[in-house]
């Protein structure tokens, strides 16, 4: 298969459109990383989808929307909840888990009853939707498991010769995948943290949300998830990633004595001149949304640079901070060592 690489234009959305409509996957922009958008109605699209990243199957997708009205039938009931923060926070980066409607083809959902809905604020994104009247399901636009990517050119990289079209909208503003919300159950849980913060949807709410164990410590493997980004390794470079959480003083100390050949150090700007080896910044220490945009990208520079050992320093958690937090952690395969 031949994959064009195309800038958007009338031609090039048209082409997505007419792709999308045919059961054909799609490389598209969004506001948070790029997707691989299917079809979330046909079952043949969605399983070109899973074969293109090599996804588990029981890791459920996220379906994207370019109105409310396109909820019918993609849902079953939208809740109070819901309701307010559709109001407060689409178009943007949070996904909404609600009952399942009868529109939403089965492999979308992982066979759950349930479906995430979310719909972007990235114009290119919304533009293919409306036009092709196709909301589709779309994961990140990367082999699973591997950084998420935020430029068209990583989507090109890992899906050369998969996929038909890659529309190039430019880089990603977020750099992370949209926060994941439940509401099936009284209280609201987070199941996936990202821009949207959970002190954001408490001020919108008036209420108490929870956060899932499954953020911050490793699930089961065995056990069925609701949300992606919950239950395997994700977001990981070939380098075996560290993280260790202390002061810049011991990180160094422990860096410096634990060197080996193509060993890297991921750290805040501020500590950039800090270490004696090859080092890669990914933010300033106290602005976590510059984090969560560099960080796949660093990510994916750690390959390109041969690394084999990469110790990370340890970003905060709360606010933004916890979905770099998440992401890091999952990169890590959980590898965290307290100094």
């Amino acid at each position: 298969m031949k994959t064009q690489l195309l800038k958007p234009n009338e031609e090039s959305i048209k082409l997505a459109c007419e792709l999308l409509k045919n059961g054909e996957v799609v490389g598209l922009p969004t506001e948070t990383v790029y997707g691989l958008a299917g079809d979330c109605s046909n079952p043949s699209a969605i399983k070109k989808i899973f074969e293109a990243k090599g996804r588990p199957m029981d890791n459920p997708l996220i379906v994207h929307i370019a109105s409310i009205d396109m909820l019918d039938g993609i849902v079953k009931e939208v809740n109070d909840d819901a309701l307010k923060m559709m109001k407060a926070f689409w178009p943007g980066p949070l996904t909404i888990i609600m009952p399942k409607g009868p529109k939403v083809c089965n492999e979308s959902c992982a066979g759950l009853d349930s479906v995430g809905v979310r719909m972007p604020s990235n114009e290119i994104a919304r533009k293919v939707i409306a036009l092709s009247k196709t909301p589709f399901s779309a994961p990140s636009a990367n082999l699973s498991g591997k950084p998420s990517p935020t430029n068209a050119k990583t989507v090109y990289e890992d899906m050369n010769g998969k996929i038909p079209l890659i529309i190039d909208g430019g880089d990603c503003e977020t750099g992370v995948e949209s926060t994941v919300i439940s509401v099936l159950n009284k209280t609201p849980i987070i199941l996936r943290p990202g821009a949207i913060t959970k002190e954001m949807i408490e001020e919108v709410l008036k209420k108490p949300i929870k956060l899932a164990g499954a953020i911050t410590k490793q699930l089961s493997s065995n056990k069925p998830v609701l949300s992606p980004g919950m239950k395997y390794k994700h977001y990981a470079p070939n380098a075996n990633v560290i993280i260790l959480k202390g002061s810049l003083k011991k990180f160094t100390e422990y860096v410096n004595s634990h060197k080996t050949p193509n060993t890297f150090a991921l750290v805040f700007d501020e500590e950039k001149d800090a270490l004696n080896i090859p080092t890669l910044t990914y933010g300033r220490k106290n602005y976590p949304s510059e984090q969560a945009h560099n960080l796949f990208t660093k990510l994916r520079e750690l390959d390109e640079r041969n690394a084999k050992t990469v110790y990370a320093r340890c970003p905060q958690k709360k606010g933004v901070g916890l979905a770099v937090y998440n992401r890091l952690i999952k990169s890590a395969g959980f590898n965290i060592i307290k100094l």
